[in-house]
């Protein structure tokens, strides 16, 4: 027969456990941060995901725009959620691969106060000029430079973006006088380029398919390793003569550090599924995105992995934040 002390203290142990399996999962709305503007990818995959689950999980989830300092902004307030299981976020390249090691003073451990669950999409930065050039090739665009020295300009939406990294590999590997403008966004940057104030773009895929396809803007060369299904006939920088011209954009799904390991487990499960939909392939291909196969363990490795590459890019090439 228990004594009533030794009754107390077992009773107190099992208190927690008993009271956690009495909360449900989840218990109020989801918090989905996106750490950029509307309307861009981070938001459409985001809003695309949060609609194919609706009320799937017992509870709706609410994207929320928090915009600033490169992605940094939104990122942070993820990381002070630390052990909320109804706060989580679309990482990216931007705020987990890039932002880290060009920034001093990030106020997030981008790996240790977060949990990393399931890689979202990827697809290609891609070289761009006006519609009306009379550069077809890229090619074409490095000779140009290269006869008219610091005076061919090709434009990002600004210093230290993936795009502006991109187009650095390709100054690098060719050899190329190029010279960088940086934008306050894509907006601006793909104006001047149709208004002819620049010669030439890096811009994401998702951002200027529509230009693409509307002749607008010309699409020279994609940057992942193999072409996109949405721009078949352009060739990868790879296919154009430089091989070291190589990196893919990527989003992923993200939660603060300290949440319970079942429901990051459940989470993982939930967007494999989602990523797997007729639904949300659809909306993907639209943009250009391919989804996500990689699991809670590849992609914690992708960020490691991206923060070593682009921090040697960065510095090579005296690369500052804005």
């Amino acid at each position: 027969m228990l004594s009533r002390r030794r009754f107390a203290v077992l009773s107190a142990l099992a208190a927690p456990a008993i009271a956690s399996a009495q909360t449900p999962w989840p218990s109020k709305p989801i918090r989905w941060i996106v750490n950029f503007p509307p309307a861009g990818a981070a938001d459409i995959l985001s809003r695309t995901l949060a609609e194919y689950f609706g009320t799937r999980l017992g509870q709706p989830i609410i994207v929320e725009n928090k915009p600033g300092a490169g992605g940094l902004l939104g990122a942070d307030m993820v990381a002070k959620a630390k052990g909320d299981a109804h706060v989580v976020m679309m990482s990216s390249a931007a705020s987990h691969g890039i932002g880290p090691v060009l920034y001093k003073d990030v106020p997030y451990d981008p790996l240790a106060d977060f949990t990393h669950i399931h890689l979202v999409g990827t697809f290609p930065s891609v070289l761009a000029v006006n519609g009306g050039s009379g550069v077809s090739t890229v090619q074409q665009l490095v000779a140009l430079a290269k006869s008219r020295p610091g005076e061919i300009t090709y434009g990002s939406g600004g210093n230290g973006t993936m795009n502006h990294l991109v187009g650095q590999l390709l100054a690098r590997s060719a050899d190329m006088p190029f010279t960088h403008i940086p934008y306050r966004g894509s907006a601006p940057a793909m104006n001047d380029l149709m208004g002819g104030q620049i010669v030439a773009l890096m811009e994401s895929l998702p951002t200027a398919i529509g230009y693409f396809n509307s002749g607008r803007m010309r699409p020279l060369a994609v940057s992942e390793d193999e072409r996109s299904p949405s721009l078949p006939d352009i060739p990868t920088f790879r296919e154009a003569g430089y091989p070291d011209v190589v990196a893919t954009n990527w989003f992923g799904f993200s939660a603060a550090a300290g949440i319970p390991s079942a429901i990051a487990k459940r989470w993982e499960t939930e967007i494999a599924t989602a990523l797997q939909s007729a639904q949300v392939k659809e909306a993907f291909a639209k943009i250009g995105v391919r989804p996500g196969t990689l699991g809670a363990v590849g992609y914690t490795d992708l960020i490691k992995s991206e923060l070593v590459r682009w921090k040697g890019v960065i510095q090579a090439a005296n690369i500052r934040a804005d």
